[in-house]
């Protein structure tokens, strides 16, 4: 079994980082053994697409399970299809966050918990600009009508109210996010033909 999780540093000590698309690192774990390894984000100074980019990169390197903060309703539902579960509101070190998957006390999130862009120009500062409610609006809905229905998170104690004031992206950003999602989507329709294939090859 190997889960991931997203970090912040290189090791098991790691915070859990709330950023899924633009974390610095992923922690590959089996929790049986703690045995891992620690990979380089390759898509976090990504200019958009970031969010699908990291959860084929996932899927690829085949995790059952992902385990993170906060998670967009493009990776979310770029996970699902690859048959990946999707675990939020994650905190902690890495490795306590490795012992709970392994003693039960996570259940797969069914939606995701925040729009799509979250995180971009967050910085590094662990436990800053976190706020639900500050620079979460923009994207819902957009793109393969992921958004709809979403609800922004009840927002934290002191912070400012929920003002969707984030930009929306210009037509060429737009039709550059949707090729990166049709091209990704083609990718794992062609990896589930070829599993159901193999499948009724061995009945």
């Amino acid at each position: 079994m190997k889960i991931a999780i997203s970090a912040s540093t290189q090791d098991l000590s790691s915070p859990v980082d709330p950023r899924f698309g633009r974390c610095p690192y992923y922690i590959f774990i089996d929790p049986e053994t703690m045995q891992f390894e620690a990979v380089e984000n390759p898509n976090v100074a990504s200019p958009s697409g970031a969010g699908i980019q990291a959860a084929q990169f996932i899927a690829n390197k085949g995790a059952t399970a992902l385990l993170t903060g906060s998670c967009g309703p493009n990776a979310f539902q770029t996970l699902q299809a690859a048959g990946v579960e999707v675990i939020v509101g994650v905190t902690g070190t890495v490795e306590e966050a490795a012992q709970q998957y392994k003693s039960g006390q996570f259940q797969a999130t069914a939606q995701p918990n925040v729009p799509s862009h979250f995180g971009m120009g967050m910085g590094g500062g662990m436990g800053r600009g976190m706020g639900m409610g500050r620079g979460m609006g923009g994207g819902m809905g957009r793109g393969m009508g992921s958004g709809t229905g979403y609800a922004p998170p009840s927002q934290a104690p002191g912070m400012p109210p929920y003002s969707p004031t984030i930009p929306q992206l210009s037509p060429e950003e737009e039709l550059q996010n949707l090729k990166q999602q049709a091209e990704l989507l083609r990718q794992q329709m062609e990896n589930i033909t070829k599993r159901i294939d193999q499948l009724q090859k061995k009945k």
